[in-house]
């Protein structure tokens, strides 16, 4: 497996008054490779004028043993995301909380370290919890292969406190200065996050034809009754503060990147609204966690119908394969959708 190794954590670590140091690097490798991980080395770019041995550093980094973050880049948020795309560990004491909204998984990717006398005692990252990491991958997996088709997603993540009047607030907040603004209804608007689409789908109903918008609530599963209850307020209260001719559809959406408690907002334009799901999921998956997601293929259909801002969910079929061996593994395929 690969580590990420936070370089310039690791180089700093006990420093008083000294300078970050090379060896420590070094030490902190050969165990790493020790017990069979594959380091791989990135340092922000400070780094390189600050660490006490300068030639031998540059001469790694010109030998690319040792990587740079790109200059003007976060170096925590590049780590995190490079982890994420090799679904790596990462080795550094920086917890990284200033980040734990969009990378849900730090803690369980996340090696501690400590040295004592020279040597390096490395850690353990904490377990992963089961729900957010293989049911959001695969979510997230959907969505990047949804992206390749050509179908734009909702990806704001605010994540802010659920109630039905903080619901309502956001809503009317975001379709004011979206108008406020005359943002034209094909661009993705900074205040409102709308994916918007080719006019090529009709209402289901002549309902949504008579509304201006549909709000989709995204909130988690455990929230789903709660924000159920609050729609019909939602919609009279957005309404009649915008003076809209038809309140707008309120519609909840479980969905898995949503923390309890809170929620998110995908508005859409009615008439911009896809009717079908375009296509339909497909997993094949372990043995291990395929009666988990299988039950779990609900949830799955909502989140991808949330951030796609479709009105009907996808069909989501879940099948075991012995070719995927271990937990975790897993494959999605898009298979089109629509009416049969």
């Amino acid at each position: 497996m690969q580590v990420i190794v936070d370089a310039s954590n690791v180089a700093h670590f006990g420093k008083k008054d000294g300078k970050p140091s090379l060896a420590k690097l070094q030490v902190a490798v050969e165990a790493l490779e020790k017990l069979g991980y594959h380091p791989i080395l990135i340092a922000d770019a400070s780094l390189r004028h600050e660490i006490d041995e300068k030639e031998e550093f540059n001469k790694l980094l010109d030998e690319e043993k040792v990587h740079q973050v790109p200059s003007g880049t976060n170096a925590d948020h590049y780590i995190l995301k490079l982890a994420e795309d090799e679904d790596a560990k990462i080795l550094s004491n920086d917890a990284f909380r200033e980040f734990y909204d969009e990378f849900r998984d730090i803690n369980s990717r996340r090696i501690p370290y400590k040295f004592v006398d020279g040597k390096i005692s490395i850690g353990s990252s904490a377990k992963p919890k089961k729900i957010k990491n293989i049911l959001q991958k695969i979510c997230n997996q959907t969505m990047s292969e949804f992206e390749k088709k050509g179908y734009d997603s909702y990806k704001l993540k605010k994540n802010k406190k659920l109630s039905g009047i903080a619901v309502a607030k956001e809503a009317i907040d975001r379709i004011t200065k979206s108008k406020d603004e005359g943002i034209d209804s094909k661009l993705e608007g900074v205040f409102m996050k709308i994916p918007l689409f080719d006019k090529v789908m009709k209402m289901v109903e002549d309902a949504e034809m008579a509304s201006d918008f549909i709000i989709f609530v995204l909130v988690s599963p455990r929230d789903y009754q709660e924000a159920v209850r609050n729609a019909g307020n939602i919609a009279v209260t957005v309404g009649d503060r915008l003076k809209l001719d038809h309140a707008p559809l309120v519609a909840v959406r479980n969905d898995l990147f949503t923390k309890p408690g809170t929620f998110e907002l995908n508005i859409i334009y009615s008439d911009e609204i896809l009717e079908e799901s375009p296509f339909d999921v497909n997993i094949t998956i372990n043995d291990h966690d395929y009666s988990f997601v299988k039950k779990n293929s609900r949830n799955i259909a909502s989140t991808v119908a949330a951030r796609l801002g479709t009105w009907k969910f996808p069909i989501v079929s879940v099948k075991p394969s012995m070719l995927m061996e271990k937990p975790g593994h897993y494959d999605i395929n898009l298979e089109k959708g629509g009416e049969k």
